[in-house]
């Protein structure tokens, strides 16, 4: 069995090697191996090292690396290892739901860079995406990384929001809220709640993803004044994350206010990730207000194939 090396100590070897999607359009010699010819804990070696000096480190495990693909619906036949003859140079992962698809955990091993790889997988991705007859492919950058942006604004992706990852500290809410009505609610009424929401998700935060995930809980709170909303959220033993903020009448920063505070005074001892929480989001204020810290933007980039 063909092994592939991407450190002095590491081979690794694909379960299907012999199994190769050459690139026929590139200078160099460049070749992709879909991922499901190699073990977690092979891609998640792979991927640690094309994250070494990333802007926002992003390290992982194979259980973590197996969990991240059932959330969010990786297609492992699609997505690639790319090597130059033993050489693993990067990968890049492909999420794929019903008539779009997404570009995930793409990246190559910094001493490969600047040779076309990551112009290599992109293409791939894309091109697998387009034989599944699906209408639009989307990626998230890290904001400020422009190799990546330039990458993708020639490939015809256009941005379309700013998102933010955010995180708060476990401890309870500083501040105080006015009188409510407010019922905690289980996984059932949670996913009650995702079919009634308005707001635009990301890949991420989609149903799918939540839904995929599991452990999943809910508050409501309806105001005084009759303005009422909901908050959608996974609870794990440490962590609280994949929050999802719905107003449903009166101003959104009164009821976000009211559903965040109660949300830490019920979980005080956990710590709090939520992700992609759109900049123009009419709740960020009360986010901010209850703690939250700015981790990191992204920008989403759609392209479109049938324009």
């Amino acid at each position: 069995m063909r092994g592939f090396i991407f450190s002095p100590k590491i081979t690794i070897f694909p379960r299907n090697s012999e199994n190769f999607m050459a690139d026929t359009n590139s200078t160099n010699k460049i070749d992709l191996i879909p991922a499901s010819a190699f073990t977690f804990e092979e891609l998640t070696e792979a991927y640690n090292h094309t994250r070494v000096d990333y802007m926002v480190p992003m390290p992982m495990n194979a259980n973590k690396l197996r969990e991240y693909v059932l959330n969010y619906d990786v297609d492992m036949d699609a997505s690639a290892v790319a090597v130059d003859g033993n050489e693993v140079l990067g990968l890049g992962m492909l999420g794929v739901r019903p008539g779009r698809a997404w570009i995930t955990r793409l990246g190559v091993i910094r001493s490969n860079r600047r040779r076309g790889t990551g112009n290599t997988m992109v293409n791939h991705l894309m091109q697998q995406a387009q034989q599944k007859g699906l209408d639009y492919i989307i990626i998230e950058v890290i904001k400020d990384n422009v190799p990546a942006h330039s990458l993708f604004s020639k490939k015809g992706f256009t941005p379309t929001r700013e998102l933010l990852v955010l995180r708060r500290p476990p401890g309870p809410p500083q501040t105080d809220v006015p009188p409510a009505d407010v019922e905690f609610l289980g996984y059932d009424e949670a996913t009650e709640l995702l079919a009634r929401r308005r707001s635009v998700p990301s890949w991420v935060d989609e149903t799918e993803s939540l839904l995929n995930a599991g452990n999943l809980a809910a508050v409501r709170a309806t105001l005084p004044d009759g303005s009422h909303g909901w908050l959608v959220y996974q609870n794990t033993v440490f962590q609280l994350g994949r929050l999802v903020i719905q107003t449903e009448a009166g101003n959104p920063q009164d009821v976000s206010r009211v559903l965040l505070h109660h949300l830490h005074k019920q979980h005080p001892a956990q710590d709090t990730k939520t992700e992609n929480l759109p900049l123009d989001d009419p709740h960020w204020p009360s986010f901010k207000e209850m703690g939250y810290l700015e981790m990191f933007h992204r920008i989403e980039m759609i392209r479109y194939f049938n324009q």
